[in-house]
């Protein structure tokens, strides 16, 4: 069964990588949404798969009894989803927003100025500066 989870893991962090390396903005947000998942079985298969009693200590018992499933990858699992839940719709406004603005998903179409009527952040070339001290 781990032999299992290790070889999906990985091919889930091969193609995850493949469509990082893409020119879509799309693809690259599949690529984003499979990393999440396959972060989520990695932490999956290094909590050591077990079949057992949920991890409560009975009230007549001072200490579990084996065999208990442990809670600590289900926690973070369950923090990873949450998060990665958060990071995607993010996501997904903000290419939205870029589409909307650049008209274009290939991330190689994209224009560096910045839009009309904004300004690019106070970075400016040695060639705007010169001609903003010039004398007129």
């Amino acid at each position: 069964m781990n032999a299992l989870l290790v070889l999906l893991t990985g091919a889930l962090f091969g193609v995850t990588v493949h469509l990082l390396l893409q020119r879509n903005m799309v693809r690259i947000l599949m690529g984003l949404m499979l990393g999440t998942n396959a972060v989520n079985l990695l932490l999956f298969a290094m909590g050591r798969v077990t079949r057992g009693g949920p991890a409560i200590i009975p009230p007549d018992q001072t200490a579990l009894t084996q065999p208990f499933a442990n809670p600590l990858p289900q926690a973070l699992i369950l923090t990873a989803l949450v998060i990665s839940f958060g990071l995607l719709t993010f996501t997904m406004v903000l290419l939205k927003r870029v589409e909307d603005v650049e008209g274009t998903w290939d991330v190689d179409q994209l224009d560096d100025r910045p839009p009309d009527g904004q300004v690019s952040g106070g970075l400016e070339t040695a060639d705007q500066a010169d001609a903003d001290e010039a004398p007129p």
